[in-house]
C-alpha cells in the first residue's frame, strides 16, 4: 500500500468533511479522489441509520439496483461481505474476489449480476467512534483486474475519516432537489432485470407536511409490495435517493425496513425497534419508517409505516452526529431540562467542575457559546424535556417513557 498516496487521500477526505458538504455531495467527491488510487468503473453509495443499520440514502451512479433487490441481499440472503457485517466484524472492507477465494460464483451477489458485465465489487462500511453511518460499493467490469489486499487496505485505512464526513453532513446539509440534480447520479449497466437506473434531472417534489398523516405501504409474504398510500408516495418522494426509484414500492429505504422486519421475531425483537430507521429528507427534515408482521387474515404480510419522526427519536441520532460522548449526552439531557450545573452533577454522581469541563466540550463539539444556544439553536427540535430509557434498544435509540417528576434524575 502506497503510504504516501493513503495520506494524501485522507488529507483531501478530512477537507472534504469540513466543507458543508450534503452527504450526496460529499459522496461524488469523495468518489473522485478514492478512484485516483482505486481505479474502479461504477460505485454506489448508502447512508444507514448507526441504531438499525438500516439504509436511510442511496446513490448509485453507472449502476442500479431496485430496492427489493439491495435489501434482500444485505438483510436477508447469506452472503460475503455484507456492508453491515464488515462493520460490525471491524474489518470494515472487503473485496468479493478475495472473499471467495478467487470463485466469485459463490456469492449470491455477484451471480445475481454477472449477467450484466459486472466484475469484482470493493466494499467499504465507515465507521467511526465505534459508530457506523455509511457504505460503499466500488465495481469493476468483468474484463477488469480484480481488486487486491492493497485496495482493501486502503479503503480499510479511510473508513475513519469517511465517517467523520458522513456525521457532519447529518447536522449540517440537507440534500435539495437541485443539488441531487446537480450530482450527475445516472446508470449504465443494471445488476437485475427491471432494474434499470435512471437518467436525467430529479423530478418535482411533493409537498408533503405532518397534516398529511401517515403513510402505509403493504408487502405480501415474500417481500413484493402489493399497495400503498397517496401519503406514503409523498413521504417517499422526499426521501434522498438517486437516481430516484422506478416505483415507490422500490423505495431502497423502504424495503430495507420492510426486509428487515420480515427476518426479525418477536423473541428477538420486543421491543419493535429492530425494523426502524431515522432518515433526513431533501429538506433537512426527519421521517421515521418502521415494519411490523400483520397477523390474522393478512398473516405473513409485513407493513411499513411512513411519518414524521418525533423529537425523541431523533434526539439521540443527533447527539451521535455531533459525535458526543455516552457522558456529554446525559450532561445534555439535564441541561436542556434545565438542570443547574450543580444539580446535573448530583444527579451524574460527578463534581460541579467535571460537569463545566463536559459543558465546554459539548458546546466545542455544536458550535455554541452559552446553554441558551445549545438549547435554541442545536437540540430544541430534537430533544423532549425528559425522556427516561428503556433498556434493550439498540444503539443510537431511545426508548422513552413518561417521566415521573417526583423523582431525581440519577442517570441514564
Amino acid at each position: 500500500m502506497d503510504a504516501d498516496a493513503l495520506r494524501r487521500t485522507r488529507d483531501e477526505i478530512i477537507r472534504l468533511a469540513g466543507g458543508g458538504l450534503s452527504w450526496v455531495n460529499f459522496a461524488t467527491r469523495v468518489g473522485e479522489v478514492v478512484r485516483r488510487a482505486i481505479p474502479f468503473d461504477r460505485n454506489c453509495w448508502h447512508t444507514v441509520d448507526p441504531g438499525t443499520v438500516l439504509f436511510t440514502g442511496s446513490l448509485n451512479k453507472d449502476v442500479g439496483c431496485s430496492g427489493s433487490w439491495l435489501a434482500e441481499h444485505e438483510y436477508v440472503i447469506d452472503d460475503v461481505n455484507r456492508w453491515w457485517f464488515l462493520a460490525h466484524s471491524g474489518r470494515h472492507a472487503g473485496a468479493t474476489s478475495l472473499a471467495t477465494h478467487g470463485d466469485m460464483s459463490r456469492s449470491a451477489r455477484h451471480r445475481s449480476h454477472v449477467a450484466y458485465g459486472i466484475g469484482d465489487e470493493l466494499r467499504g462500511s465507515f465507521v467511526a467512534d465505534g459508530t457506523y453511518w455509511a457504505a460503499v460499493g466500488f465495481l469493476r467490469d468483468a474484463d477488469r483486474p480484480w481488486f487486491a489486499e492493497d485496495d482493501v487496505r486502503f479503503l480499510a485505512a479511510l473508513s475513519e475519516p469517511i465517517a467523520h464526513g458522513f456525521r457532519r453532513t447529518l447536522v449540517t446539509s440537507a440534500v435539495s432537489p437541485e443539488t441531487a440534480a446537480g450530482t450527475d447520479a445516472h446508470a449504465g449497466a443494471a445488476i437485475e432485470p427491471g432494474a434499470e437506473a435512471q437518467t436525467g434531472a430529479v423530478a418535482e417534489i411533493d409537498v408533503v407536511s405532518a397534516r398529511d398523516g401517515p403513510g402505509v405501504i403493504v408487502f405480501d409474504e415474500a417481500g413484493k409490495g402489493v399497495s400503498i398510500s397517496p401519503a406514503a408516495e409523498r413521504w417517499i418522494a422526499q426521501l434522498v435517493e438517486e437516481p430516484p426509484p422506478e416505483s415507490p414500492l422500490e423505495s431502497k429505504m423502504v424495503q430495507a425496513v420492510a426486509a428487515r422486519a420480515r427476518t426479525l421475531t418477536s423473541d428477538g425483537d420486543p421491543l419493535e425497534v429492530g425494523a426502524r430507521s431515522r432518515v433526513r429528507t431533501r429538506s433537512g427534515s426527519w421521517l421515521l419508517l418502521y415494519g411490523t408482521r400483520l397477523s390474522g387474515s393478512a398473516d405473513g404480510q409485513i407493513v411499513v409505516i411512513v411519518q414524521p419522526a418525533s423529537p425523541s427519536e431523533v434526539a439521540p441520532l443527533v447527539a451521535l452526529a455531533y459525535g458526543l460522548t455516552e457522558r456529554e449526552r446525559q450532561v445534555t439531557r439535564l441541561c436542556i431540562q434545565g438542570r443547574s450545573t450543580k444539580q446535573i452533577a448530583r444527579a451524574l454522581h460527578m463534581s460541579p467542575y467535571t460537569v463545566q469541563d463536559h459543558l465546554k466540550a459539548i458546546f466545542e463539539k455544536t458550535g455554541v457559546g452559552t446553554r441558551g444556544e445549545l438549547v435554541g439553536q442545536v437540540f430544541l427540535e430534537h430533544y423532549v424535556p425528559r425522556w427516561n430509557s428503556l433498556t434493550d434498544v439498540p444503539a443510537g435509540w431511545s426508548g422513552w417513557a413518561a417521566p415521573d417528576i417526583t423523582r431525581p434524575i440519577d442517570g441514564l
